[in-house]
């Protein structure tokens, strides 16, 4: 069973997502919070493995409320939802630690199956507009010198670049001739050293840092 919070300021868009998440056996909402502040308290109090998570809200924004959310131990995946693809609110948010995001009048089929691989651990990175929206507000920063990088072996440090392309395990391992359990210790390591809570923060920190470049992920 997925256990679901639901974190939006308007009643009728909780009122859709309980309604889908209902239909589902392997759903269960726990929660619903009306801002960001309150999402933080019932994360706490409900622990949740998944937070759907709207970005603008009020008393504390989804961005702050991700960020809070995600630093605890422990802590649930949050899918941040939003109105649209390209928009710095969602970089932020994804930077802060949310796993994926998803606009809010994706297809049912597309939510539930987000929150399923959210669920499961995974990020939702390989969609192109998830690529896009790194490349197009990491590509305005100029690239920040980052020492945790120097704790990364050469290996490591390719299979960073290969992560930030988009490319799952399963690929990685394709295209360094190695197992997928390899790589998922390679991809372990990684987040461990750069203190990062999934690939999706890998990604955003490889483009800040000058270790990838826009179009590169091509």
């Amino acid at each position: 069973m997925i256990r679901v919070l639901l974190a939006d300021d308007q009643s009728l868009v909780r009122a859709g997502f309980r309604m889908i998440l209902k239909a589902e056996p392997d759903f269960e909402v726990v929660g619903e919070a009306a801002d960001g502040r309150e999402a933080v308290a019932l994360a706490d109090r409900l622990a949740p493995d998944v937070v759907l998570m709207d970005i603008r809200m009020p008393a504390l924004d989804g961005i702050e409320a991700t960020r809070s959310i995600t630093r605890r131990e422990q802590a649930p995946r949050v899918l941040v939802l939003t109105t649209f693809d390209l928009d710095e609110y969602v970089y932020e948010a994804l930077r802060a630690g949310a796993s994926a995001f998803l606009l809010k009048d994706a297809p049912e089929h597309q939510l539930l199956a987000a929150i399923r691989v959210v669920a499961d651990g995974g990020s939702l990175f390989a969609p192109s507009v998830t690529r896009r929206l790194i490349e197009s507000f990491a590509g305005r920063k100029r690239a920040a010198a980052t020492p945790a990088l120097e704790e990364l072996t050469a290996r490591e440090l390719e299979v960073l670049r290969l992560i930030a392309r988009g490319l799952s395990n399963a690929e990685i391992a394709a295209n360094l001739v190695v197992s997928e359990h390899t790589t998922k210790t390679h991809v372990a390591s990684i987040l461990q050293k750069l203190d990062l809570r999934n690939r999706v923060q890998a990604v955003v920190l490889a483009y800040e840092s000058g270790l990838i470049h826009p179009g590169e992920a091509s």
